[in-house]
């Protein structure tokens, strides 16, 4: 005997895979980049008109007013158990408006691409199916709490509080962020930015050299620093990912900056950074460095009962005669957050495809009952325990 209905979730999901792909249709038709608020605004409101049209109305709603960045949407429907799942999506994306006139959704055989359809809007609509299936086939399931926030992809500052209240309610937090190739993911890189600005003395630089005091060379004597921090041994990672600076060949840079994306898996390596950037100065004494640190996101580790979930997710996966397995990424989402707070979280639920962020991102329309599944098969179980 099945240990869950995955089997029959996935059946379903098959069955009705045209609406399924309609609904997907729909939400990636809706451009939502993560700094235009007007655009998200203008989305949310037919977002949620899906989820009713799909769901029924939520039993609880309530809106979270996002300021200069897209509000947080969160929605609660009835379950016929005692508990409550959180699941987690992000409705905003990196692709700037006008990106659909000339990359719209497209399907070429199992493969379908567009912007933002893997990182995540599939997530949205799995959820929404993932509910569908469970009451159609009369399985007991908790209450589903579904929060949508629209800032992930630039920082989760408004984002965070709410989920991790969200998260501290709920039985376990489902984040339907992309896949592992299958695999859910277990461990995430934390994230600290860092923001270096030096301000020079600028000078013509044939008539009057010793005048000024380059703050473009001053840059380039810190960024060897900045490449210093790395531990590979403890997976640290540091990149200089852009630098500018200067008015043009023949002056004196007056000012140069460089943006620095630090990567830590271990918590401690947290603090050595922040420190270690805090501490920085300029070689050069006419020169000024300003040094601005985020601590962006906590590494994602094990929490107490990720074996727990593991196994939840694999009775579901054996009921579909496949082996889910786990995976650490470099990557970092909004489960970064729950797990650093010692709480139930499986993280890379969402489809299974590649590309996020880049011009092939697509996912696999066979991915998608098996994904759908799986969520399906983890609830499920939650009422068992």
């Amino acid at each position: 005997m099945p240990t869950t209905h995955a089997s029959a979730v996935r059946d379903l999901v098959e069955e009705h895979l045209n609406e399924v792909l309609a609904d997907l249709d729909l939400l990636v038709s809706l451009e939502t980049p993560s700094r235009r608020r007007d655009l998200l605004v203008a989305a949310l409101p037919q977002i949620e008109a899906y989820l009713v049209r799909r769901l029924g109305e939520p039993t609880r709603r309530v809106q979270h007013d996002g300021g200069d960045l897209g509000d947080v949407l969160d929605l609660t429907w009835a379950g016929t158990d005692e508990g409550q799942v959180l699941s987690l999506a992000h409705y905003d994306t990196v692709w700037p408006e006008g990106t659909l006139a000339s990359w719209p959704l497209t399907r070429d055989g199992d493969v379908l691409t567009g912007p933002g359809v893997l990182d995540m809007k599939v997530g949205v609509v799995q959820t929404v199916w993932m509910l569908l299936a469970l009451r159609e086939l009369g399985v007991p399931h908790p209450d589903l709490r579904l929060l949508l926030t629209a800032d992930e992809e630039v920082g989760s500052r408004v984002g965070r509080p709410h989920l991790e209240q969200a998260a501290r309610e709920a039985l376990v937090t489902l984040i339907t962020e992309p896949s592992a190739g299958g695999a859910v993911k277990t461990r995430r890189k934390g994230m600290v930015f860092a923001d270096l600005t030096v301000h020079g003395v600028e000078a013509h630089a044939g008539l009057d050299p010793d005048a000024g005091a380059s703050a473009v060379h001053e840059l380039a004597t810190l960024v060897p620093r900045l490449v210093e921090l790395a531990d590979r041994e403890r997976q640290t990672t540091v990149n200089v990912g852009t630098i500018s600076g200067g008015s043009g060949r023949n002056v004196v840079a007056g000012r140069a900056t460089c943006e620095v994306d630090v990567r830590i898996q271990d918590p401690a390596e947290e603090e050595r950074i922040v420190r270690a950037l805090e501490a920085l100065e300029a070689t050069d004494h006419r020169c000024r460095l300003e040094v601005v640190v985020d601590r962006n996101r906590p590494p994602m580790n094990p929490t107490a009962d990720t074996d727990r979930l593991l196994a939840l997710v694999r009775a579901a996966g054996a009921d579909l005669g496949v082996e889910v397995g786990d995976q650490p990424v470099g990557g970092a989402s909004d489960g970064n957050f729950v797990a650093a707070l010692g709480l139930p979280v499986l993280d890379g639920l969402g489809g299974i495809g590649a590309g996020p962020h880049a011009r092939h991102e697509h996912i696999l329309v066979s991915g998608l009952a098996r994904q759908t599944a799986l969520m399906a098969g983890v609830v499920e179980q939650l009422t068992q325990a």
